[in-house]
């Protein structure tokens, strides 16, 4: 039997590591945003941003206990390609199109741009130099990420909590009574797409799965109490840096306007609170931070594809590819790669929310039409959406029930689901 005294040192551990591995330099770029464009109605914003983020991947991490931490028995319920395809996107995602790129704008903008100016050779030097980095910590084994991975997020997370204390002492400025925006809640459920933690959940579900095995807890009942509690403690850090970090951008919303970068008003913030010296140790923090975040994303997008391709391109190969076409994209700006991402998470986020929860009831739905119909319900509303906002054409999505919080799909998806369950279809076992 396991010692009361070490359940509470594995949950403590795990929990770190839980926050360490969604706690990205990317994602504080959003609360602080938030706060600004949202002014008085910060909170609403917030609350909508930290549950779409951290709310949603703590689901994936249960889905994924659930069906035992095999992914594929949450992708693959639609079939074996369309699984392929859905896993393959989100993979994407996290890797080369959107995340492995922005590691790189953020680590410019906040570290390179701060300290040395900004011009398009300087944005071209740091691409390069950030991805020869990458590329030499993941072709051969490092304890480099390890190491920055266990001390970084502790320095990123006391200075910090030093600016946010600072902060509240003294506040930047006043806060508006009106938002900037119409629909902040919206607005805090996309920045929370953007994080993609969600998507990071289904990859990153596996090791903690994996971890809490091998310190011995095998009874689901061990695992989903080990599991929750982690969950707990990282998500009490995460709320507390993100809660600061928007009540510190709302602090700013009548000095700047929607127009600022992201990157710009946290640097701002910081500049304000901290001098010169904060934004220094800010921008070498975020550095280091951003490639252990870029390492490991683009190690793990290399296994795949290699593992998919069942070795015929090889993992080093892939490497090579993933950092060039990742430099190139890096070079477009963080505030166009957060654009970009946009229209694409708002239709692959609702596909993979949609699996997560069915994937509560993988015992009990034997119809594979159930998952394909709901999957494509979800992504077909927010495709509309999409083009609605657009303004290519009128859908009057604004008629379904939760399109106000930005999850029109949500009953879309429940009505085909149950259709697919009327179609004759395949049965599934355990694996498709």
């Amino acid at each position: 039997m396991i010692k009361e005294n070490r359940i509470y040192k594995d949950i403590f551990i795990l929990g770190l590591a839980l926050f360490s591995m969604f706690f990205g330099a990317g994602s504080i770029i959003f609360p602080p945003y938030l706060g600004l464009i949202s002014g008085s109605s910060w909170l609403s914003s917030f609350s909508a941003y930290f549950i779409a983020d951290f709310g949603f991947a703590v689901l994936a991490l249960f889905a994924i206990l659930k069906t035992g931490g095999d992914v594929e028995l949450i992708t693959g319920k639609m079939g074996k390609i369309p699984g392929i395809l859905l896993t393959s996107t989100i993979i994407l995602c996290i890797g080369p199109l959107l995340a492995i790129p922005r590691t790189g704008a953020t680590t410019y903008e906040m570290s390179v741009k701060v300290l040395f100016g900004d011009s398009t050779t300087l944005s071209v030097i740091t691409s390069i130099v950030y991805f020869g980095i990458i590329l030499l910590m993941t072709l051969h084994e490092s304890a480099v990420v390890d190491i920055i991975g266990k001390y970084l997020t502790p320095i990123l997370f006391i200075g910090l909590m030093a600016v946010i204390i600072k902060g509240i002492i003294t506040p930047i400025g006043p806060i508006a009574q009106e938002p900037l925006i119409n629909d902040v809640i919206k607005e805090g459920i996309s920045a929370g797409y953007q994080t993609m933690d969600v998507l990071a959940a289904l990859a990153f579900g596996i090791i903690i799965i994996k971890t809490v095995a091998q310190k011995g807890y095998h009874k689901d009942s061990e695992k989903r109490k080990i599991v929750a509690s982690a969950s707990l403690v990282a998500a009490a850090g995460m709320f507390i840096i993100f809660f600061g970090l928007a009540y510190l951008g709302a602090t700013t919303s009548t000095l700047y306007g929607i127009e600022i970068g992201r990157a710009e008003l946290l640097t701002n913030i910081i500049q304000n609170l901290m001098g010169n010296g904060g934004n220094i140790l800010l921008g070498i923090v975020v550095f280091l931070a951003c490639l252990t975040t870029g390492a490991a994303l683009t190690s793990t997008t290399a296994e795949y594809f290699s593992s998919l391709s069942k070795g015929k391109v090889g993992y080093k190969t892939l490497i090579v590819i993933i950092c060039i076409f990742s430099a190139i994209i890096t070079n477009s700006g963080l505030d166009f790669i957060i654009s970009f991402a946009g229209p694409i998470l708002n239709i692959v986020y609702p596909a993979a929310i949609v699996l997560i929860i069915l994937a509560f009831f993988h015992n009990y739905i034997r119809n594979i039409y159930v998952y394909r119909f709901a999957v494509l319900a979800a992504m077909i509303v927010n495709i509309m959406e999409i083009l609605e906002s657009a303004g290519k054409i009128n859908f009057s999505i604004a008629w379904l029930p939760f399109s106000q919080y930005n999850f029109p799909w949500i009953v879309p998806a429940i009505v085909c689901g149950f259709l697919g369950a009327l179609v004759p279809g395949t049965g599934l076992k355990n694996k498709n």
